[in-house]
């Protein structure tokens, strides 16, 4: 019988704090089993494996990103949605590295309909609307602006700018004006 007071939530929760603690690739049922003192047995009444797991972990990655977004970008448009779009992703990976390589785990389709990353790629959508893009051009756009942003994000947690000047602040504010500046001069 499991612990009381072990939950399926409160087991993801850990592992999403052990992520960010050790990294994504750390977490395993046993790397909790021993957080928590219990048995690996014992969280097999809750997720089923260290794949569901890591999947419930990238779906509450992918929800607290989703709510930060919408919280950011309310009232916003243009050039100011698109930095507060970038800004949420460059801030969320900063704080909770392990949370945002979870967010990265590539889900099966059915898991990935049911999860808020779809709420992303409307927002990121929503963004668009404040350009002038035809709807063809949406869908490269949107992937434009993920690859920038993860691209961006991802080289700079892995120390890829860590010995180059100028500052990254500086640097990540000049690649939002020219994403701003490309994205109103989208080539017909």
């Amino acid at each position: 019988m499991a612990r009381v007071g072990l939950t399926t939530e409160r087991l993801v929760r850990a592992g999403a704090d052990l992520a960010d603690e050790a990294g994504f690739d750390q977490v395993t049922a046993s790397a909790l089993a021993r957080r928590f003192d219990v048995k690996v047995a014992s969280l097999y009444s809750h997720v089923k494996s260290s794949h569901d797991l890591k999947t419930r972990i990238a779906l509450l990655a992918l929800e607290e990103l989703a709510e930060l977004l919408a919280g950011a970008l309310a009232g916003r448009a243009g050039k100011d949605a698109l930095t507060a779009y970038a800004n949420v992703y460059r801030d969320y990976a900063q704080e909770h590295p392990g949370r945002y390589a979870a967010a990265q785990l590539r889900l099966d389709p059915e898991t990935a309909a049911a999860s808020a990353g779809g709420r992303h790629a409307d927002m990121a959508r929503a963004i668009l609307r404040g350009y002038d893009l035809a709807e063809p051009d949406h869908t490269a756009a949107v992937r434009l602006l993920g690859s920038v942003v993860h691209g961006y994000v991802s080289l700079e947690m892995g120390g890829g700018f860590s010995h180059s000047a100028p500052d990254t602040q500086e640097t990540w504010s000049r690649i939002l004006d020219a994403l701003d500046a490309l994205l109103r001069n989208w080539p017909a």
